[in-house]
């Protein structure tokens, strides 16, 4: 009986344009650079701090790709997943890698406060989103939840 638990959930604002790459056997795989910040302010300044740490998200198989379609730098998402290290030699010497592997991925919206209706991706008309997926356009489709509900679904 496993005694352990490996869960991460990120909130953040990506980095860069997710990557879409295929494995030799033709599994989609997503890459992702994920920023989650963290500010404060500094007892001894009274100045606002802030840091800035960068996560390594993998999404595997349907769902990665299905996502790489309309996710951009800069979109705020969630995301649900557990942690993998990895290890490689570079010039004779081992490196560690840890990557937080996603299980679900939800877009929360645009880093922009208000994003106008027709600025923000959706899956088109009769589309249904990814699995675990927000759609972010407000609109209720196909008998699916609106943005507003869904937010209230979100556990914090």
């Amino acid at each position: 009986m496993s005694t352990g638990m490996n869960k991460v959930m990120l909130l953040g604002n990506l980095g860069a344009d997710p990557e879409l790459r295929f494995t030799q056997k033709g599994q989609p795989v997503l890459h992702m650079r994920l920023a989650t910040s963290e500010s404060w302010i500094d007892k001894n300044t009274k100045e606002v701090q802030e840091r800035t740490e960068w996560h390594n998200v993998t999404v595997w198989g349907n769902r990665g790709e299905a996502l790489s379609r309309f996710l951009t730098k800069g979109d705020c998402i969630i995301v649900d997943g557990h942690l993998e290290t990895r290890s490689y030699d570079k010039e004779g010497q081992k490196h560690y890698s840890t990557d937080v592997v996603a299980r679900e991925v939800f877009l929360t919206g645009r880093r922009t406060a208000v994003a106008p209706a027709d600025e923000v991706p959706t899956l088109g008309e009769g589309a249904a989103p990814a699995p675990g997926l927000v759609s972010t356009n407000g609109k209720k489709k196909n008998g699916k939840k609106g943005e507003a509900e869904l937010a209230s679904d979100i556990p914090f």
